[in-house]
């Protein structure tokens, strides 16, 4: 009687590609399925009793998620079905159908198709107006041997859902410092990493990130381990049951090991990058298509590595020259709209920064520390304000600053502290930017983790 179900749900899946077109932009034919190109068999995977959702009060119950979606991503990296299906029937019949929809296919048709079928993984097709929420500075992992660092993290996580509960974005960026690796006492700190991602991960919202100078930091030794009582008992991230001494030690994960162990989750749009270009890893263009219009881009999303932690607080003369021969190659006429984000502010910032009050026509609520700015200037700043296509310059670093100024022809733009790590105690909240079409607009503003909506601006 098993097989009943599974054709139903076939059925029930085919027959809803089009809820799919218009709610994450794939295309599926709604008549057939066809095998990968050269394919010499189907291989189809039946995910059964996920029960997503379950105690969302407690500290568990999301737990519970984050270890489904680690089985189903294990399953799909090592079996690569062409197809992927969940075999219960009862939540397609409950009043959160739309929910479902979208917390838990984008996850499996983002794995099936972005990194191994005719979508390329460096292209986002989804519904227009494009949401984008844009997570800065969470430094996870801090102080892991206190009572109050861990709590930072469960905080963190707060502030995140309250923001995609309310913005309900397509995408989400994390924009630098996700972890602060010069306070993980373990080898692998990509365990704190995928803490800091997981509300994108249980949502099935896809996401990017770039580095920051705190991502890939020395292990710092804390002064007051040398004095009673001193060094503490280490506690490695209680997300796997056994650790072996090798695996909790100081050693510290590298820029590449971090972005290795991130892109093998199947949402993640995050990229090394060009590999001539290390220490700097994270630098890569992402295209925004409409799925009206797959062929035609909306935005070019470029992501840089501004450096810091293991290498200087700098985006080289090389990435520059990266930029731009890849802005040549995809948009040589500057017609589409391009959007940039990095962690450092570059000194640019310095120039445009309020000297006290936040007044027009900058547009921001706090002003409470000076620029920390690159090292720096090799270049890049010169290319992008003589492109004509570049709206904004978005990032994090200073979490005293939450402000955008127009500079030249475009906007220099700070996102908002989200985590609960890092110094400040300024309320935390998270940048949204909405891009439109018909004609184009990017509109930005801030969601704080009181709900509160403040600082909206146009930015092109």
């Amino acid at each position: 009687m098993a097989i009943l179900p599974l054709i139903l749900y076939i059925l029930i899946a085919v027959g809803s590609s089009q809820h799919l077109t218009s709610t994450v932009g794939f295309r599926l034919k709604t008549s057939s399925i066809q095998m990968r190109a050269g394919a010499a068999k189907f291989k189809m995977a039946v995910f059964a009793d996920l029960h997503f959702g379950e105690g969302e009060s407690t500290e568990w119950g999301p737990m519970q998620d984050i270890n489904s979606t680690t089985v189903m991503n294990t399953m799909l990296h090592h079996e690569a079905p062409g197809m992927a299906f969940r075999s219960s029937l009862s939540r397609f019949f409950a009043s959160q159908m739309e929910t479902y929809w979208k917390t838990f296919l984008p996850l499996l048709f983002l794995s099936l198709f972005s990194s191994t079928s005719a979508v390329e993984s460096s292209a986002i097709r989804f519904r227009l107006p494009f949401r984008i929420a844009l997570f800065a500075d969470l430094h996870f992992g801090e102080n892991a041997w206190t009572d109050w660092g861990p709590l930072q993290d469960v905080n963190s996580i707060k502030v995140m859902n309250t923001v995609l509960h309310h913005e309900n974005p397509d995408f989400v960026i994390y924009l630098g410092d996700v972890i602060t690796a010069n306070n993980i006492m373990i080898a692998n700190a990509s365990l704190y990493w995928d803490q800091a991602i997981s509300p994108a991960r249980k949502m099935g919202i896809p996401w990017a990130s770039v580095f920051g100078n705190h991502d890939d930091a020395a292990f710092e030794w804390p002064l007051e381990w040398f004095s009673a009582p001193g060094i503490p008992q280490i506690q490695c991230p209680q997300t796997k049951t056994s650790y072996s001494e090798e695996e909790c030690s100081f050693r510290g994960t590298g820029r590449l090991e971090l972005m290795k162990n991130e892109i093998k989750h199947n949402a993640s749009f995050s990229s090394y990058g060009p590999r001539n270009l290390w220490p700097s890893v994270s630098n890569y263009v992402l295209q925004v298509s409409s799925p009206d219009d797959p062929q035609s881009p909306v935005a070019f999303l470029y992501f840089l590595d501004s450096g810091g932690g293991s290498y200087p607080e700098v985006i080289s003369s090389v990435q520059a020259e990266w930029f731009l021969q890849k802005a040549e190659e995809i948009n040589s006429d500057s017609r589409v709209p391009e959007i940039v984000f990095w962690h450092i502010p570059s000194t640019a910032y310095k120039v445009v920064a309020p000297k006290y009050a936040i007044q027009k026509p900058c547009v921001g609520s706090i002003n409470k520390e000076s620029v920390a700015a690159q090292e720096a200037e090799t270049g890049i700043m010169d290319l992008l304000v003589n492109r004509t296509s570049v709206k904004a310059i978005f990032v994090g670093h200073n979490h005293g600053l939450d402000w955008c100024c127009p500079y030249k022809k475009l906007w220099l733009c700070y996102a908002r502290h989200t985590g609960y790590g890092g110094y400040g105690d300024w309320p935390r909240g998270a940048r949204i930017l909405e891009i439109t079409q018909t004609p184009f607009s990017l509109r930005s503003w801030i969601r704080m983790e009181d709900g509160h909506v403040h600082s909206e601006v146009f930015l092109g």
